[in-house]
């Protein structure tokens, strides 16, 4: 498969003196070099030190090879938190092919089409997570994949037409293939690395591609900016599929030559044990995760000394939230906004008062830049409200086979992020909407379009539209508004739930509240209202905001 983007001599010629040049390879190999006994890796169930690393990438490299991945294919992965998804990418990215992890929350609808519009080669899923059958979904799929070769089982339960990843993993292909074909493998930093899924505001979601330099720019930049070393440790429980996990829990521990730990199912209580027993120095998160942190029973009898960063990302912090974690914590905390397309973008700094960490999502910090215009494209004043640009060498290099979607995103060399925002004075930025019709339910997207169109096809649905509702704990939840066809019985949140799941619609992205209404408000054109909706559920809320996860 061909790949459109927009890469051109002069644009590579542009960032060539910023960007690393480098693969994430050439970082596992120094940490490997400097530190070959040095733990690399720790989730629930394994620790791998990076020789160990280095030796079971070049194994997995080597099975994968043998099964048909080739330089330039796509090799599809949804697993959790765990060492194998990380030793698999690390292979992926030895045989030159592209990665695309995938939510492991996300069901029919969602992998059935990224996996096909990827054109993927190699699914890799766990037989089981959280009680849900992948093996199943996937024969549910497999029809609509025609360039699918072969789906690897990480489990027990493999059916007849999967291979367990075992044969990956525990298979000597060291001995039955010369290395020298890897070696031979010519890594170009400019060419795809990752192909990553992003929420679309309509039924289909845009698949971001990245090259080697665009990610790696854009975890390297944030060493420098917390003075991270060798010594750090970096804990991760935000999925490694959403760009926050992959940059800062996948790249970014090997870039450093650090240890990374690994959580595969948020629990704030052993996230307190895991800093006191792994002495844990640096994470990023949603700003829930904060929140669940601080609020952790009896936390004054753990030892987290070593904690040194919580840089808490996609919503604001509330202020009695960065108040009680002073309080409580030895820790810097920040607050940073970002996006698939670009990383993380901007980010308040360890020694920034409280008025920016509370009021604003920070500033760009090097490479990226960013700026505020108003409706004609012109600067927009200090604080005056406007359009979100952003361009740097950590921007994604097109949508897969959405050229024309690409173009319509930028102006000239800036996306156009769909955010609104205000910018200080000082060149701090505050998030104060957003043009694209999402959610942010605790910095997860929740695509509008896409689940109003699903409620859509319900036979007894006449109108259906989803508003953000206000919640103490993620800041947005879903609510969505239904107008009833005549003579159906009233849709409740309970099948409305059964309904979606019917459906195959990730879990995250339904709406938690169900409001039935008569008559919408409308304009004189007859467009309906979202913000009066919006209005509308915050004033039936009142005092009684949601605050059920």
């Amino acid at each position: 498969m061909g790949y459109e983007t927009l890469l051109t001599e002069e644009y590579k010629k542009k960032y060539s003196s910023v960007w690393p040049n480098k693969t994430i390879l050439d970082y596992l190999n120094e940490a490997i070099k400097n530190s070959p006994d040095k733990v690399a890796l720790i989730d629930k169930k394994n620790r791998f030190t990076f020789q160990e690393v280095g030796k079971l990438v070049d194994r997995v490299a080597l099975g994968l090879y043998e099964f048909g991945l080739r330089k330039g294919d796509v090799i599809s992965f949804q697993l959790p938190n765990w060492n194998e998804f990380i030793i698999l990418y690390l292979a992926a990215t030895r045989v030159g092919a592209i990665s695309n992890p995938l939510i492991p929350i996300y069901r029919d609808r969602e992998i059935g089409y990224m996996v096909k519009h990827a054109e993927s080669k190699i699914l890799v899923v766990p037989d089981e997570f959280r009680g849900f059958d992948y093996p199943e979904m996937v024969n549910r799929l497999s029809s609509q994949w025609p360039a699918m070769e072969h789906v690897f089982v990480l489990g027990n339960n493999i059916p007849s037409k999967m291979k367990s990843f075992s044969l990956l993993t525990d298979e000597p292909w060291e001995e039955k293939r010369d290395i020298s074909i890897l070696d031979q493998v010519v890594h170009d930093p400019n060419e795809l690395n990752e192909l990553i899924f992003t929420s679309g505001t309509t039924g289909e979601p845009k698949g971001v591609m990245h090259t080697h330099n665009t990610v790696l720019v854009s975890s390297s930049a944030l060493v420098p900016h917390l003075e991270l070393t060798d010594n750090d440790i970096v804990f991760m429980a935000s999925t490694f599929a959403h760009q926050t996990g992959f940059l800062y829990g996948v790249l970014l521990p090997i870039i450093i030559g650090g240890t990374a730990v690994y959580q595969d199912i948020w629990n704030p209580n052993e996230f307190v044990e895991l800093i006191e027993r792994e002495k844990i120095t640096f994470t990023t998160a949603a700003t829930p995760f904060l929140q669940d942190f601080i609020r952790v029973e009896n936390i004054d009898q753990f030892d987290l000394s070593s904690l040194r960063y919580f840089a808490a990302i996609g919503a604001p912090i509330p202020r009695a939230i960065v108040k009680e974690a002073r309080e409580k914590l030895p820790c810097k905390i920040m607050s940073g906004w970002g996006q698939t397309e670009d990383g993380l973008v901007t980010l308040t700094a360890p020694m920034d008062t409280e008025e920016k960490l509370t009021s604003t999502d920070g500033k760009a910090y090097s490479p990226t830049v960013v700026k505020v215009v108003d409706e004609h494209g012109a600067k927009a004043l200090a604080n005056q409200e406007g359009s979100l640009l952003t361009k740097g060498p950590a921007l994604f290099v097109g949508y897969l086979k959405k050229m024309e979607q690409t173009l319509a995103e930028h102006d000239g060399e800036w996306f156009i992020t769909g955010d609104q925002a205000v910018m200080d004075e000082d060149g701090y930025i505050k998030i104060t909407g957003r043009n694209k019709d999402i959610i942010i339910r605790g910095g997860e997207n929740i695509p509008v379009a896409y689940v109003e169109n699903i409620l859509y096809e319900h036979p007894d649905v006449s109108i259906a539209q989803i508003v953000a509702m206000p919640d103490a704990r993620l800041q947005e939840k879903a609510c969505a508004f239904i107008n009833m066809k005549p003579g159906t019985e009233p849709i409740t949140l309970e099948s409305l739930q059964v309904y979606l799941t019917e459906k195959g619609v990730a879990k995250q992205y339904w709406p938690e509240r169900v409001e039935l209404i008569d008559e919408f408000p409308r304009t004189p054109s007859g467009k309906i209202q979202k913000f009066r909706l919006r209005q509308m559920i915050e004033e039936k809320l009142g005092d009684g905001v949601e605050t059920k996860a």
